[in-house]
């Protein structure tokens, strides 16, 4: 798993903007969602993977854990899953990619292959959520249906954890921002290729964009809240 610590410069600047090292603390734990951002063989199996993500399991424990504390405190779970489709009409990554990687992306990421299915270790519910997305970020105009689902279930806070942090997990969390939604990354409950992509991930979306918590620190806030709600009844 990626050794991550936040600069304390960084949480000096946030601190001083914000007022707060943890924006979001007080966070209703039946208005979350944890939305889990392509944890499927095609990035995690490396005999299947299009995009071999070396650490990406090691995340799988802490991932479980949220989705049991979130549902355990009235919140929802999100799957996302990335289907390649006839990306003709995003012809810059095409052009980008070449026809071998290409290639390579549409077998792993195809419906019904090994590739496309959920890593075999999660702790995927029939209740929790299931959403195919299209681009990189799932809240993109034609990435996904994820912003309808999550307004009509009347989540206004989104957790991302997934794979690959600065790719995927990263332009969903910052989209989810824009979309108006309370949005955190989970330090260790995120993968990326190295630590270095990872951390340089981190710092730029809370420097900016919402929160960084860890996986104990964010179960806490979760269940404080609830007991807070809970009391005020």
């Amino acid at each position: 798993m990626h050794q991550f610590e936040m600069p304390q410069s960084v949480i000096d600047r946030v601190v001083a903007k914000r007022g707060a090292e943890h924006i979001y603390d007080s966070i209703d734990p039946a208005r979350t969602a944890l939305v889990v951002v392509d944890l499927q063989n095609a990035f995690m199996v490396e005999e299947v993977a299009h995009a071999f993500v070396p650490g990406s399991p090691e995340i799988v424990p802490n991932v479980n854990r949220l989705a049991a504390a979130v549902r355990a405190q009235g919140g929802r779970v999100v799957w996302i899953q990335t289907e390649f489709v006839d990306w003709s009409d995003w012809s810059v990554l095409t052009g980008m990619s070449g026809p071998v990687w290409t290639a390579k992306r549409a077998e792993a990421l195809k419906v019904g292959s090994k590739g496309f299915a959920l890593f075999e270790t999660l702790d995927a519910k029939p209740d929790d959520l299931y959403v195919t997305k299209y681009r990189f970020s799932a809240f993109i105009e034609g990435g996904s249906d994820l912003e309808s689902i999550l307004r009509a279930a009347g989540i206004d806070t989104v957790v991302i954890t997934g794979t690959v942090t600065n790719v995927c997990c990263e332009s969903t969390a910052r989209d989810a921002m824009m979309r108006n939604f309370r949005t955190i990354m989970v330090s260790d409950g995120n993968a990326a290729e190295n630590d270095a992509e990872h951390q340089g991930s981190l710092v730029n979306f809370y420097l900016t964009f919402g929160d960084v918590m860890s996986t104990d620190y964010l179960i806490g806030r979760l269940e404080r809240n609830a007991g807070l709600r809970q009391a005020a009844e």
